[in-house]
């Protein structure tokens, strides 16, 4: 049957960033999907992992600032979770932050923080997961882009770059990881209903503007990503290779 192609009994799943948002979107989507869950978060993943847990599965959270963990850090936060929850099948690169500055007022220390959790630790996860997956000879990681994967966007010279970078690094890896069992893929999301957005949609120019280009009608909310999680998650996504899934409500087509 299809949907048996959609299950993850069985499966771990690491997913950053997940104590709220669109990270605990996925966290839940996953377990639903049958996975159990590891929360990789500097912030209290308490919520999720209770919400886990009610579903049946197992979780466990890992508190890591991944704005100043080195190499080493993660590699370690990810060896943990495979010996606790015996191996990983599947990464979720949800954590990251967003700093709004005029591009000539963009603070070096804004900059360098973004770059560093959106990017930077993004990759030293792929590569911690990777390998253990590339060993097993299976695994599937899923990165959060952007619609400024695709855009430049105004005051935000940094996340700009940073999204762009995890465009590239989904493919790379894709290139060299797809033919050894590793899916590698990622979901761009639209204009979401999160913290990151709050100033947007409290602008009242910017939030008319933004809802007057997306077809859908509406800013997006954590649960529309659910299916896409699960997908690229799945035996379904088996021959999706570096992919960049916009999940936007029709704001690209516009």
């Amino acid at each position: 049957m299809i949907l048996d192609s959609f299950k993850l009994d069985g499966r771990v799943a690491i997913v950053t960033g997940g104590h709220r948002g669109l990270g605990q979107a996925a966290a839940l989507a996953l377990a639903e999907a049958g996975a159990d869950v590891a929360v990789l978060d500097f912030g209290d993943a308490s919520e999720t992992v209770a919400a886990v847990e009610a579903l049946g599965r197992r979780a466990l959270f890992a508190q890591i600032d991944l704005i100043a963990a080195t190499p080493a850090e993660i590699d370690a936060a990810v060896a943990d979770v495979a010996e606790r929850l015996g191996g990983v099948d599947i990464l979720v690169n949800n954590a990251g932050i967003i700093r709004r500055t005029p591009a000539a007022e963009h603070a070096a220390r804004d900059w360098d923080e973004v770059i560093a959790i959106n990017q930077t630790a993004l990759f030293h996860l792929c590569q911690a997961a990777g390998r253990l997956m590339l060993a097993q000879g299976h695994g599937k990681i899923i990165n959060i882009a952007s619609m400024l994967s695709f855009q430049g966007g105004i005051t935000v010279p940094g996340y700009a770059a940073s999204k762009h970078a995890v465009a590239g690094i989904t493919k790379a890896l894709a290139n060299e990881w797809a033919g050894r069992g590793v899916g590698v893929n990622a979901i761009a999301p639209g204009y979401m209903s999160t913290d990151n957005t709050a100033a947007l949609r409290a602008d009242e120019a910017r939030n008319s503007a933004i809802l007057d280009r997306i077809p859908a009608g509406r800013w997006g909310v954590p649960a529309d990503l659910a299916g896409t999680f699960v997908y690229l998650a799945s035996p379904a996504s088996d021959y999706l290779a570096g992919a960049i899934i916009p999940v936007d409500g029709g704001w690209l087509v516009r």
